[in-house]
């Protein structure tokens, strides 16, 4: 059986095929394109007409008019959404997240909604980027398109272009912070005291949910006929997190752009404890929960890496791996989730600014300032997984690192020596192996979640990194600890 993930990322977007056969999952990478948000009408917006095109040309790859395909799902970053107006056409190219509208809307919504009543409310870490916040800007901005008629998530939009889907998935609406987590669904009150247009949301659906098939306007796109489309957990952490083959007391990272580092439970955390630690809890499939922190992740060095390329001396990752080897260890530190990171104009000199201020070395070279940043990416996980530990009573006994990130083994043996635990790398393809189960699920070749990921397990092959050197990770964490406590 063969099932398509269309897997959308903030810098590149992929099509992939999996074959679920009886000897292990195979996927297969068919088109490949890349995607960022671009400067237009005064905001970085996503070029949806460009994502409409890569997807399109994905699907008319697939081998034989997709003969023996028996579904397509999309899964994308969250929090972005797109303006659909009564014909079911974009109004205008969606804002993307690190457009800075909403660097001063938090306060302003706190002085109508507490964040203790919002995180009691929908249960998630506060992000100046999250949806409310974003939606807050657009409509007291006096840019409200007055043609506007369905917000959907960007993942909605994208299957909505599809097969003309006007619903919205759970996981992926729960990255909004308008979810109640308690309900499962839209919070009324919130959108009614923030004057949000409650009128313009989707009724939310599970993964699983069949949403139709692809449209006349898409086979002729494509080549296809009449294929299902299916909605995975079209968040792409909630579908990482489905093809993980978790074990029980083990936490996961999904490492990328950001590194999302949690847990699995079976109801969201909504306690004073996990407010103050700033955790989040969003929508798993089949019921589940993840309690989670989003941390800066790979962009910070994905964006240092991007400048050495621009100025024609960018090492290659063998050589910055054997380069940092001989680097000293814990040099300096970031603290990575500083807002300054977020989205500056020049990634290398906002590291630097940040070691300048806080009296640290600075580092010379490119393999030094990796370093620094590996090491404080790590030392950031462990805080992390200490807080989620305190908030959920649970002793993590192992951390499964899943996604693009879990290719960096100076990472991954970081994170093993700066929490303690034991590492798991892999499987890199973890969401749109995610993406393929749920499919599969509602196809009817696996029972339920359980089954699913027994299957993985047992034709995967993680690698596997086990702590080194405690006493010195150990001193170097109190230092680590100072910074965050600034």
């Amino acid at each position: 059986m063969t099932y398509v993930a269309i897997d959308l990322g903030a810098g590149s977007g992929r099509v992939v095929t999996g074959k679920l056969d009886d000897e292990g999952p195979e996927l297969e990478v068919l088109h490949r394109f890349t995607n960022g948000p671009r400067a237009s009408g005064g905001h970085q917006r996503w070029d949806a007409a460009a994502l409409f095109a890569g997807v399109a040309r994905g699907l008319a790859a697939l081998p034989d008019q997709g003969r023996d395909v028996r579904s397509v799902g999309v899964d994308t970053w969250g929090v972005d959404y797109g303006l659909l107006d009564a014909r079911g056409e974009l109004v205008e190219d969606p804002i993307a997240y690190r457009d800075p509208r909403t660097d001063e809307i938090p306060d302003r919504v706190f002085e109508v909604v507490s964040r203790d009543k919002l995180f009691a409310v929908t249960g998630l870490q506060e992000q100046s980027f999250n949806t409310l916040y974003q939606l807050y800007a657009h409509v007291h901005g006096g840019a409200w398109p007055a043609d506007a008629h369905r917000l959907l998530m960007m993942p909605d939009v994208i299957h909505s272009w599809l097969c003309g889907s006007t619903v919205g998935e759970y996981t992926d609406a729960t990255t909004s912070q308008l979810v109640n987590a308690t309900t499962r669904t839209w919070d009324a009150d919130l959108f009614e005291q923030l004057r949000l247009p409650l009128e313009l949301m989707p009724e939310l659906v599970p993964p699983g949910t069949e949403l139709g098939s692809l449209s006349a306007a898409r086979q002729a796109d494509t080549g296809l006929g009449a294929l299902r489309v299916i909605a995975p957990a079209t968040h792409d952490t909630a579908s990482a997190v489905v093809g993980t083959p978790l074990r029980d007391g083990w936490a996961y990272i999904s490492s990328g752009t950001w590194s999302l580092v949690g847990i699995e439970t079976d109801a969201p955390h909504l306690t004073s404890t996990a407010a103050a630690a700033n955790l989040t809890n969003e929508g798993g499939a089949y019921g589940t929960n993840r309690l989670l922190v989003n941390v800066m992740g790979l962009w910070i060095l994905e964006s240092c890496r991007s400048r050495w390329q621009g100025e024609g001396a960018l090492l290659s990752y063998d050589d910055l791996d054997r380069a940092m080897e001989v680097e000293p260890r814990f040099q300096a530190f970031i603290q990575p989730d500083d807002p300054r990171f977020l989205h500056p104009g020049d990634m290398i000199e906002a590291v630097l600014g940040f070691l300048r201020e806080t009296g640290q070395q600075l580092p010379t070279t490119q393999a030094g300032l990796s370093r620094v940043v590996l090491e404080s990416l790590a030392m950031r996980y462990a805080t992390t997984l200490r807080r989620i530990e305190e908030a959920s009573g649970v002793e993590l006994q192992g951390v499964h690192i899943i996604g693009g990130g879990s290719q960096n083994d100076f990472l991954n043996q970081a994170t093993a020596d700066a929490t303690g635990l034991e590492v798991l790398a892999g499987p890199v393809e973890a969401t749109a192996l995610g993406n393929v189960l749920v499919q599969a699920i509602s196809d009817g070749r696996f029972s339920d979640l359980h089954e699913a990921r027994t299957y993985v397990a047992r034709s995967t092959r993680p690698r596997r990194f086990e702590p080194r050197q405690r006493d010195a990770w150990q001193e170097a964490s109190a230092r680590y600890q100072r910074l965050e406590a600034l």
